[in-house]
């Protein structure tokens, strides 16, 4: 399979990177890095990506970030980040991918841990992954000609404990291993709608 992976140097897009290049062609895409490089939010550069590549069967989107702060602190400025560094660019890949996702292909999106167990400061974070992971599953209903469309949803990973040092105590730190089957499991596999979460 041709496939693109957007983030694919960030820690979370290596692992789809790692899973998914021995058997398919893998083009990697980032903001100054990869074979192409992208403005995720910008959709001028969406569709420029993809004229470059052409036709694909799968699109993997590992990127986003967001505000981490009290909420009774945050203004709707800083809420939004959450939203428009990290949702709309990956709704955007799917909305703008069609006309080049080959039948029977697929976009993987990457949502994150914590709509389902919080830490302080993380609402803004909360509120994007839970909005990815509701695009997907009302999204998959309307796929055409046999597209399917995914979330991985991952703990924190064991190469990020010292990055992340301090927020998120008591949670389990998952390996790349892990995390690239999601991946794996998503592109050549054959379900449609769903979270794959991994804890």
């Amino acid at each position: 399979m041709k496939i693109i992976i957007v983030g694919a140097r960030g820690a979370v897009g290596n692992c789809a990177v790692e899973a998914l290049s021995p058997r398919h062609e893998i083009i990697r895409v980032g903001k100054s890095s990869g074979d192409i490089q992208v403005d995720l939010e910008s959709e001028e550069s969406i569709r420029s990506m993809y004229q470059q590549t052409g036709k694909v069967d799968a699109v993997v989107c590992a990127i986003g970030h967001g505000h981490f702060g009290k909420v009774d602190e945050m203004s709707s400025e800083q809420f939004m980040k959450g939203i428009n560094h990290k949702v709309l660019p990956q709704v955007n890949l799917v909305l703008l991918g069609f006309d080049y996702m080959n039948d029977g292909g697929s976009f993987t999106l990457t949502s994150g841990v914590l709509n389902r167990d919080p830490i302080p400061g993380g609402s803004s974070a909360a509120a994007a992954n839970g909005a990815l992971d509701g695009f997907v599953t009302g999204a998959a209903v309307d796929m055409p000609r046999g597209i399917r469309i995914n979330a991985v949803s991952p703990e924190v990973l064991e190469v990020s404990r010292d990055k992340y040092d301090g927020f998120f105590r008591g949670h389990v730190h998952v390996s790349n291993e892990a995390v690239g089957l999601a991946y794996s499991k998503a592109v050549e596999g054959c379900l449609n709608g769903q979270l794959f979460i991994v804890d």
